[in-house]
């Protein structure tokens, strides 16, 4: 990923000089394993252990000859091993993907580690923020046409068990993606105790894979890539509500606007959304990375590495991606600028047209046939949208042209945009229990 959406945290945790630090912490639980269970000597563990992980620089030196970064890693390694000759016990009886699927499992840990942090503080804000605008009254949109009025926060709040229910894939996901492989050539222990990897997955806080082949079958890592597009996906949601909320035509929501910002290089008035935009346009990149890895399932017999080179990109993009995007979100909630009066008065644009649904069940509990009061009452409405009259004007008429009288008071007291929210008292309850 490049740097401009890249923090400083999860940069670390997927930076080659991490990669290699993992790598060699890896290297050691076997050796020190094996030296526990004597198939090595003692002796051997103790300068590897203290070996500093070799230069990212000089590791990609010997890969232009070996064309194998395991045996360059290995080579660079034994180099700052002193007596060398310790490094000769290095990766005894492992295969390169024993080395390469245990580190793989400690880094998306991390990386899963830090995601949910952010995530966790986001769901705190969106929380809060629902709560409070729980009772910001707003005509809600069906089909990007006014239906009946709604609130704000029950908009959010939607939009925060989303990725509260997100979060916990993304729980199981690091559950999946958390596995450890020490098996040898083709997952069979030929050259390796099974109780070596207990102890490595153990020390390393991990679990041992149920079985491997050479490598981990690749079913974990996609559904840790899908949890994360879901999230990404949830994001942009929340960021097409703003986008809508903040056209010039609704200016019910808008972004924070810093001072000396600027929304336009030619046109000095334009408050742009520029962070929901981003927000859609990073979903989309992260949504392309699931069937690339997905593809990695199934793979030639005990192993090829087609999955490999998806995964070098893959992985720690989407997840530098979907960290920053947790980021942008978090400050986009916190400082989102809610316009009632203007929610207000776009409820109220329609002439009253969003109470229709209340006066059809009026109609038919006064005695009318359902089909009846349904024409009755959209040939109103249609007359409103072509006119501009007054929904209830429109009505009025309609029913003294079939012969029906309207009970005034009691379509007053209905027709209150309050009644149609008053049952969502349960939901922010729930809401307000959500951690």
């Amino acid at each position: 990923m490049i740097e401009r959406y890249t923090l400083p945290e999860m940069g670390r945790i997927w930076s080659d000089a991490h990669k290699y630090e993992v790598w060699c912490k890896v290297e050691v639980e076997v050796l020190a394993a094996h030296a526990a269970a004597g198939t090595v000597p003692a002796d051997s563990v103790e300068p590897v252990r203290n070996a500093p992980p070799p230069n990212a620089k000089d590791v990609d030196e010997i890969e232009k000859t070996t064309q194998h970064d395991v045996i360059a890693f290995l080579t660079a390694w034994a180099d700052n091993t002193t007596p060398r000759e310790a490094a000769a016990y290095v990766h005894f009886g492992m295969t390169s993907s024993d080395l390469l699927d245990t580190a793989l499992a400690v880094v998306l840990t991390e990386a899963t580690d830090e995601i949910l942090s952010k995530l966790n503080n986001l769901i705190g804000v969106l929380r809060d923020h629902a709560l409070e605008h729980k009772d910001a009254i707003k005509v809600g949109r069906t089909h990007g046409i006014h239906a009946e009025p709604d609130t704000w926060g029950h908009r959010v709040a939607d939009i925060t068990f989303a990725l509260a229910r997100s979060r916990d894939r993304l729980l199981r996901a690091r559950e999946a993606v958390g596995v450890v492989a020490i098996s040898g050539a083709v997952g069979t222990y030929s050259n390796i105790d099974p109780d070596i990897e207990k102890q490595v997955a153990e020390n390393l806080g991990l679990k041992p894979s149920p079985v491997s082949t050479q490598v981990i079958i690749r079913d974990g890592i996609a559904e840790w890539v899908n949890a994360l597009a879901i999230i990404a996906t949830v994001l942009e949601t929340f960021a097409l509500e703003v986008r809508h909320g903040q056209r010039t035509e609704v200016r019910e929501l808008q972004e924070p606007f810093g001072k000396g910002q600027k929304g336009s290089s030619a046109m000095p008035h334009k408050k742009n959304p520029i962070i929901s935009e981003r927000l859609a346009g990073l979903a989309r990149l992260v949504r392309g990375y699931t069937t690339p890895v997905m593809e990695g399932i199934p793979l030639w017999h005990e192993r090829d590495i087609s999955h490999s080179s998806v995964e070098r990109i893959a992985l720690p993009d989407a997840s530098i991606t979907v960290d920053y995007m947790l980021n942008i979100a978090t400050r986009l909630a916190s400082g989102l600028i809610v316009n009632r009066d203007r929610m207000i008065a776009n409820l109220e644009s329609s002439g009253g047209l969003i109470y229709t649904s209340v006066v059809l069940l009026e109609l038919v509990d006064a005695g009318m046939s359902r089909e009846d009061a349904y024409a009755l009452v959209q040939g109103a409405a249609m007359e409103t949208w072509n006119t501009g009259t007054p929904f209830r004007e429109t009505l009025r008429t309609a029913a003294s042209v079939a012969g029906k009288t309207l009970d005034e008071a009691r379509l007053d007291k209905v027709c209150e945009p309050q009644r149609y929210v008053d049952r969502l008292a349960g939901t922010f309850e729930r809401l307000a229990e959500l951690s």
